[in-house]
């Protein structure tokens, strides 16, 4: 399956990104806990090379958390400011605020030398489609700012937001970047729901998302569904009638509907339905999650 997907109004806001960039003190990145890496574009540390750097692991609480604290400290090696966030309950807020003082540290004592004291740090919030950009602001303000949604593209053009007496923050639609070389990418990245659902084939994201599951965490698909865990990559197809005759998910005359099994499983792995899962995590030899970072990168910039 090939998974590109980049519409006109995103290229339009990586143009705007590059304009508004020079605005503003600190980049405020939000990826997926489950895939850091994966819903990190690339385009975004061109963009933003000479600016302070936050992150955000957004969605900590559906990710594993073992495997959170090891993209963190990866992160934190690379001069990233990082926090592990949950916008929809407030978990981590705080921390937030915190990296984004800490990140400016140097902003503010220049300001505080030259008589300019409690003006705003200047933040722009970046991040793929989907990764909770719009409750994360929300949460972070205490107020319903920005729309918010589950489906890619909510967000559709750039808009100022004061937090609070300490941060404004510019929103900017998601991007993603045009091309995923590595085709496991696209794969995570459209597990999460960053692309639309409607370009995709639900029967082949949900059976390599099994695969990974049962190599990964075994156990839980047999937990969830109560069948027997049979990896599609073996046997294709086999897992996904399983689970489609365990829960009813059949067409007249009794033949399995795959697809509406397909659906289910996509819907419960998003709901943490399945468990704790992360898709991705850093490479024993951390050198090869950076060339792969700076692999799609630099494609992107001959693009």
């Amino acid at each position: 399956m090939q998974y590109q997907w980049y519409p006109g109004h995103m290229a339009k806001a990586k143009r705007q990104m590059q304009e508004d960039i020079k605005l503003i003190d600190v980049v405020v990145e939000l990826v997926d806990a489950r895939i850091p890496l994966s819903s990190k574009n690339p385009d975004v540390d061109v963009l933003a090379k000479d600016k302070s750097r936050v992150l955000i692991l957004n969605k900590a609480d559906m990710a594993d958390p073992a495997v959170t604290a090891l993209w963190k400290a990866w992160y934190e090696k690379r001069k990233f400011f990082v926090a592990e966030v949950n916008s929809r309950s407030g978990s981590g807020l705080k921390a937030v605020q915190d990296c984004i003082n800490e990140a400016c540290r140097e902003k503010i004592e220049r300001d505080r030398r030259r008589g300019i004291l409690n003006r705003p740090i200047r933040a722009m919030i970046v991040g793929i489609p989907n990764v909770g950009k719009s409750t994360f602001i929300n949460s972070f303000a205490g107020k319903a700012i920005a729309k918010t949604g589950n489906k890619p593209g909510v967000t559709k053009g750039k808009q100022w937001i004061k937090l609070n007496k300490n941060v404004e923050l510019l929103d900017t639609p998601g991007i993603l970047w045009p091309k995923f070389e590595a085709v496991e990418v696209g794969k995570r990245i459209s597990w999460i729901g960053s692309i639309n659902d409607d370009i995709l084939v639900p029967e082949e994201m949900a059976n390599d998302l099994m695969a990974y599951i049962i190599s990964e965490y075994p156990g839980l698909l047999n937990g969830k569904y109560g069948v027997e865990e049979v990896s599609p990559e073996d046997k294709p197809g086999a897992l996904l009638d399983r689970i489609a005759v365990k829960r009813g998910c059949l067409k007249k005359g009794g033949e399995t509907d795959t697809e509406r099994a397909a659906n289910l499983v996509l819907d419960d792995f998003r709901g943490v339905k399945i468990g704790r899962i992360s898709l991705e995590r850093p490479a024993s030899d951390e050198t090869d999650n950076a060339s792969q970072s700076e692999k799609i990168g630099a494609e992107n910039k001959a693009d």
